[in-house]
């Protein structure tokens, strides 16, 4: 059974409400194609320019890299005074970037973006390790620079509290 061709005879049926709703695209949807346009004229612009279907992660990662500059997220170097505090107490010359969340949204709307426009899922740049890779760099840089240590949560165990965990040993090492 071919899901997108049920998908598409389902929304055309006349009373179906969520037809509306299709007429005016959601925030989500809107943000996704303002994202892959602006991804699609960073490509144009690029010496020589580069067509989609080149496009691989370094191209990706050089976009990620670009959108710094119109970052707002203070992320102080190792050399500042301030490096490692959550709250500092003056103003500093490092350099503001892109903040992590935003990065990871973007490359999960430019991701589903990438398949809905022909693209196939084991050729998306998106999705590659190299970008997993930089997004999960980013966010341990910014944690740190913060002054607050990026931590996996611990996987709960079930019918026990957080504390109950935590005075629990056990042989079996989770991780």
């Amino acid at each position: 059974m071919e899901r997108g061709k049920d998908f598409a005879e389902g929304s055309s049926s006349g009373g179906d409400p969520s037809a509306a709703a299709a007429a005016t695209p959601s925030r989500y949807e809107s943000q996704k194609r303002r994202d892959w346009n602006t991804f699609g004229q960073f490509l144009k612009n690029q010496r020589p320019p580069v067509a989609l279907s080149q496009c691989n992660s370094n191209h990706v990662l050089d976009f990620l890299r670009y959108l710094d500059q119109f970052g707002k997220t203070k992320v102080h170097l190792q050399g500042c005074i301030f490096y490692g505090q959550p709250e500092p107490p003056a103003p500093c010359t490092c350099p503001l970037r892109q903040a992590w969340g935003s990065l990871d949204a973007l490359i999960g709307r430019l991701r589903a973006a990438y398949e809905e426009n022909g693209g196939s899922p084991e050729s998306n740049p998106f999705a590659s390790g190299a970008i997993r890779i930089y997004l999960r760099e980013v966010k341990e840089c910014q944690a740190k620079a913060r002054g607050i240590p990026y931590k996996k949560k611990k996987k709960k165990i079930m019918g026990k509290s957080d504390d109950d965990q935590s005075n629990t040993s056990s042989s079996m090492p989770f991780s």
